[in-house]
């Protein structure tokens, strides 16, 4: 099991920055796949950007060459850097983590609010 915490959300004007924070309760050098889904109001949740165990990331088309997804084993916490945002990233904003066969773990997410 891991226990996951987000922080560094809230307001930011269009074209600002926002990093957000995921720490977890546990080493995650081992854990499969960590990332970072958004749910806006109305809308179904959605991945945003992923990153492995191996360290390979992967990104949703609408935030690529915006967001960057990274992770620090020693601090065993995951980052999503945005840049240039735009009110629709408005959303919540929650870090995942895949074990494998012992299912994902959520955090409990973090509020981004962009103002046009």
């Amino acid at each position: 099991q891991v226990q996951l915490v987000e922080s560094g959300g809230g307001l930011v004007q269009a074209g600002g920055s926002l990093r957000l924070s995921c720490a977890a309760s546990r080493s995650i050098f081992s854990i499969n796949v960590m990332g970072w889904y958004r749910q806006a109001p109305g809308k179904q949740r959605e991945v945003v950007a992923t990153i492995t165990s191996g360290g390979s990331t992967n990104y949703v088309d609408s935030v690529k060459g915006r967001f960057t997804i990274s992770r620090d084993t020693a601090k065993n916490t995951v980052y999503l850097q945005m840049n240039s945002l735009k009110p629709e990233d408005t959303a919540v904003y929650y870090c995942n983590a895949w074990l494998g066969e012992r299912g994902h773990y959520w955090g409990q997410g973090t509020q981004v609010t962009v103002s046009s």
